[in-house]
């Protein structure tokens, strides 16, 4: 299926693009029948800020900001539709603007980003 076809098929999906084309990297997870039933999503930013965000359907998704420490403190997240969580996640400042979050909320496990290309995982 090609995007504007899954696009087409589930609208809610155009936030994953609209990510995508922010400078998102965009990994799927548990194919079936080449269709994702899972996709997680991060991008780096200078100073080790982490967003990330992970997609079970388009009524079920999860995002959130890390800082650089170790384990990674969560200073921003946000669960709920797919609609509502890439909307959010376009909204939410760089790390570095003046009004992005900084307060660590919590501590997240470290962060594990796993991909496999040729047959070989890293």
């Amino acid at each position: 299926m090609n995007e504007e076809a899954a696009v087409a098929a589930y609208p809610a999906l155009a936030g994953v693009v609209g990510l995508r084309e922010a400078g998102w990297t965009f990994v799927h997870r548990n194919v079936v029948d080449h269709v994702p039933t899972t996709i997680e999503g991060f991008r780096l930013w200078p100073g080790g800020w982490i967003d990330a965000v992970r997609v079970l359907g388009d009524a079920e998704a999860m995002a959130l900001r890390t800082d650089s420490s170790e384990p990674p403190g969560v200073v921003w997240e946000k669960t709920g539709t797919l609609a509502d969580v890439t909307e959010a996640l376009q909204a939410l400042p760089a790390p570095d603007h003046p009004l992005a979050p900084r307060l660590v909320r919590g501590i997240g496990p470290p962060l594990r980003i796993t991909m496999t290309w040729n047959g070989v995982t890293r």
